[in-house]
């Protein structure tokens, strides 16, 4: 199950939680901009694995709201999570500069 979940989703996700441990699902989606589903998905799978533990408190007399943590598997995660994400990235800054390259070569070849 967290196996579907992208690196880009779970390091979002892992640190939205550790920076806001009190953030609501619909907040996660809305600062991730995928949708509440998805939100509730990923943070069910990441739970069932053991990288984030949830704690019930009232946020109101009429409403119950949970508290995210990250556990010590779920700091490791992150870690290795933004190893793999950088690695990608920058990947895809490597080929995106080399192709602004080519296209300044371009310009000035043409004007």
């Amino acid at each position: 199950m967290v196996g579907s979940i992208t690196d880009e989703i779970r390091y979002k996700l892992l640190s939205l939680i550790e920076e806001n441990p009190n953030i609501s699902q619909r907040e996660m989606a809305d600062e991730m901009g995928v949708s509440l589903g998805k939100v509730n998905y990923c943070v069910k799978a990441l739970v069932d694995v053991g990288h984030i533990k949830l704690q019930n408190f009232a946020r109101s007399e009429h409403k119950s709201g949970y508290a995210y943590f990250l556990t010590p598997r779920g700091v490791k995660e992150k870690l290795d999570v933004a190893v793999r994400f950088l690695s990608i990235k920058q990947k895809q800054y490597d080929i995106i500069r080399g192709e602004i390259e080519e296209l300044q070569i371009n310009i000035k070849r043409q004007a």
